[in-house]
């Protein structure tokens, strides 16, 4: 990968913002996006001490491009620990681009429930929105990637992202 950043100190800015938004006395239920996103849902409900009970989604079959790309090959079950009805749901992925995986990914969590409130947490955020969707906490927003530039997460231990370039 062309460039680091330092992904704890990312990590680090997100609990912190979450903390100065009363997370713990909201009680939430902490869902990650495969995979990236479970990755960093972990890492951040390790660096804020929740007791709040985790879940991951797979959106595989809530993607809009299913039909063109077809079955990703590796699809993974959804597991949601607790009824979202009423709840505060801290959605949480990697890397936030047009919106449509944040699109898909609440889809899925209405087809369990209507929760309360969903609070969106990307470790990256890029440039190309398709959809007015927006993150509540963010660890890094790009202005702009080079030519060819895209945001890649690798993990789970270490968590890196970093900025690759295709030709």
């Amino acid at each position: 990968m062309a460039d680091q950043p330092d992904t704890n100190r990312l990590l680090d800015t997100m609990a912190d913002a979450l903390r100065a938004m009363d997370l713990e006395a909201l009680d939430p239920v902490v869902i990650g996006i495969h995979t990236g996103g479970a990755w960093v849902a972990d890492a951040l409900a390790s660096r804020l001490a929740l007791d709040a009970p985790s879940g991951t989604i797979d959106i595989s079959f809530y993607r809009d491009d299913f039909s063109r790309i077809g079955l990703h090959p590796q699809i993974r079950p959804s597991h949601l620990p607790v009824p979202v009805d009423n709840r505060v749901v801290l959605l949480v992925d990697d890397v936030l681009h047009t919106g449509r995986t944040i699109r898909a990914a609440m889809n899925e969590i209405f087809d369990y429930g209507r929760p309360e409130r969903i609070i969106l947490a990307v470790l990256a955020s890029r440039p190309g929105r398709e959809l007015p969707i927006a993150p509540d906490v963010v660890g890094l927003a790009f202005d702009a990637l080079p030519p060819g530039g895209h945001l890649r997460l690798t993990g789970p231990d270490p968590l890196t992202l970093g900025i690759e370039v295709t030709a």
